[in-house]
Parts: C-alpha cells; sequence; structure tokens
C-alpha cells in the first residue's frame, strides 16, 4: 500500500501460566468432563475487549439459564486473535472449551498473522452480527455517501480514513468499498488505530477526513450530533438505527463484524453436537435475546456446514481483499 499511515503500537503477547493451565486442563479431562459441567470459553482477546465482552456475555447466560454448570472465561490476547487460535489448536481433542472468533480474525489470518487458519478448527455456531458504518464530523461538507464518494475518488490519497487495526472490519469494508467505485486499493490512505478512541480523536480534530467504526462505537457521538453516520454496512436498515445501508444508496457493499465459536481438532462427532445443542440453548433463550437487544447485535445463528460454508466464503473474500490491498 503506497499511502498509509499506520498509528498503532506493537505489543507483547504474553500468555499466562493460567491460559496454559486451563487449556491442558479440558483436553486431560476428557475421560471424565462434559461441557455441560465445566466449560471454559477462550477470548483471544484482552479484558474489555470486544471478544471477551461477547464471551462473558455468554458465560453469563449460560449460568443464568443453567445451561452449563460451571463457565470460565479466559483471555488470550494478540495478533487479531491468531495469538489465542494458535494456542487453542495445540489441545486438540479438548471437549469442554470453544474459542470465539469472528470478522477480526478471518482478516488476521488473511494478513499471515499466526500459523494456525479455520482449517485446524471445528465451526460450531455464529451467533451475531454487527456492523461498521462510515462517519463524518458534524462540521463535514461531505452530507451524502454520493458527496464522499465523489470526493474520494477525485483524491484517494487525500482522503484519509481512520479505522481499526490492519485487516479489521474497518479496513477490509475500505477495501472492499474502494474496490466497487473503481480506486486501487493500493492508494487507500487507511489510518490505522489500535483503539477506538484515538480513532474518533483523529476524525474529530480533522487528521483524518472521513471514518471506518462498528455503529455501536459511535452511536453515541452520532445522536450527539458531534458525527454523521453516512452509511452502514448492513444488507438491509436495522431496527431502530436510522442510518441507510450503502446497497440502498445503491452501492453494492455490505460486510458484517460476525461472532461466533469454534472448537478444538480432533473432537468426537458426540462432542460436536453437544457443543451446537449448548449454543443453541443459549440462543433460544429470552436472556439471549436481552443480550442481543442490549448490545445491539444482529441474531445471524448458523451452524453445521451451512456455518463452515460461510466461513470458507468469508477467509475467500478477505484474502482477495488484502491481496488487492497490497499487504
Amino acid at each position: 500500500m503506497r499511502r498509509r499511515t499506520l498509528l498503532y503500537g506493537g505489543f507483547t503477547a504474553v500468555v499466562a501460566g493460567t491460559t496454559a493451565a486451563a487449556l491442558a486442563n479440558g483436553a486431560s479431562t476428557a475421560g471424565g468432563s462434559e461441557a455441560r459441567s465445566t466449560l471454559t470459553l477462550i477470548a483471544p482477546a484482552a479484558t474489555g475487549g470486544g471478544w471477551d465482552g461477547f464471551a462473558r456475555e455468554s458465560q453469563q447466560v449460560l449460568r443464568e439459564e443453567s445451561i452449563v454448570n460451571n463457565v470460565q472465561v479466559v483471555n488470550i490476547p494478540g495478533a487479531g486473535g491468531t495469538i489465542g487460535l494458535s494456542q487453542f489448536v495445540r489441545s486438540p481433542g479438548n471437549p469442554s472449551s470453544l474459542l470465539v472468533t469472528g470478522g477480526v480474525m478471518v482478516g488476521a489470518i488473511a494478513l499471515g498473522e499466526g500459523e494456525a487458519t479455520f482449517d485446524d478448527v471445528v465451526p460450531i455456531a455464529r451467533l451475531a452480527d454487527d456492523y461498521a458504518a462510515i462517519v463524518v464530523p458534524a462540521d463535514s461538507e461531505l452530507e451524502t455517501l454520493d458527496d464522499l464518494l465523489e470526493a474520494w475518488t477525485d483524491d484517494p490519497g487525500g482522503t484519509s480514513i481512520s479505522g481499526g487495526s490492519l485487516g479489521s472490519i474497518d479496513h477490509l469494508l475500505s477495501g472492499r468499498l474502494a474496490q466497487v467505485i473503481g480506486i486501487d486499493p493500493e492508494d487507500l490512505n487507511y489510518v490505522a488505530y489500535s483503539g477506538g478512541g484515538e480513532a474518533l480523536n483523529s476524525l474529530l480534530s480533522h487528521t483524518t477526513t472521513i471514518g471506518v467504526s462498528g455503529y455501536n462505537e459511535v452511536a453515541d457521538q452520532v445522536e450527539a450530533g458531534t458525527l454523521r453516520a453516512i452509511a452502514i454496512s448492513a444488507e438491509e436498515r436495522l431496527p431502530g438505527v436510522d442510518v441507510p445501508t450503502f446497497v440502498e444508496l445503491g452501492t453494492d457493499v455490505a460486510m458484517s463484524n460476525w461472532r461466533g465459536v469454534v472448537a478444538a481438532p480432533g473432537i468426537t462427532d458426540e462432542v460436536r453436537d453437544q457443543f451446537v445443542d449448548i449454543v443453541t440453548e443459549m440462543r433460544d433463550s429470552d436472556a439471549w435475546a436481552e443480550t442481543l437487544q442490549r448490545n445491539d447485535w444482529t441474531d445471524s445463528f448458523l451452524t453445521g456446514d451451512e456455518f463452515a460454508d460461510y466461513i470458507r466464503d468469508e477467509a475467500e473474500q478477505a484474502a482477495e481483499i488484502v491481496e488487492d490491498l497490497g499487504l
């Protein structure tokens, strides 16, 4: 990518001894413990991150609904979730652990982060989607998607885009949008930030021209009138969200930041079916419906071969976008 600014710091991934112990314990208790009695949810992100929040919301519902007796969350942060993925696949046959995953990991794998891929795990279920929005400061001259696309097309390098880390949904959506409107993705002036607060500050200070972010992360600023939401990446309008979709506005772009769970390689069909039953019961509960509503997540439940096919399609699309971005 010729016009790219990277403003995120490096990090040192430290996997605590308790993490290794939790994974090893799950694998060693295959003969006497089932996920119904003890389940470990691996959140491949730091405490407070999106996957961590998803894991802990799941933990709460599984406990409240008495679906699982004992549920713990273990964090393995780093590299878009691929450090957690690499650790997870080292415990084959683990009958009592699930790894939280989603669209961010798809992008990280496409970038070549880590050694493991989705081919190394067993897909269990996709549970929820949320979507990215393209936003501008409220005082921006760009008032519509047509305004924004015209300005971007006229000066791709001069139109800076703030968003999350390289390979994130923000980044992939920006690249896909560039493809669709005829901009060479390698000309994308994408400014990657490690945190949503930094990206927001750059936009509000006019350091960057436009921003791409999960709508939930900017909804308060949109409602307060400090940001203007131009379009959202859902295929259809979201209930209660007064923001048009790209598709609705005539630009064929849709992308979700999905969240789901996968199991370790080498599990038996019986264990796989038990995992599917557990997450299905969680998804069908009133408590989960409340969780979706509270977090503005969209129910996108998918299991079995359909989920495996979905992951394969997502991986292919991400790999194509990353290649076009010159990464």
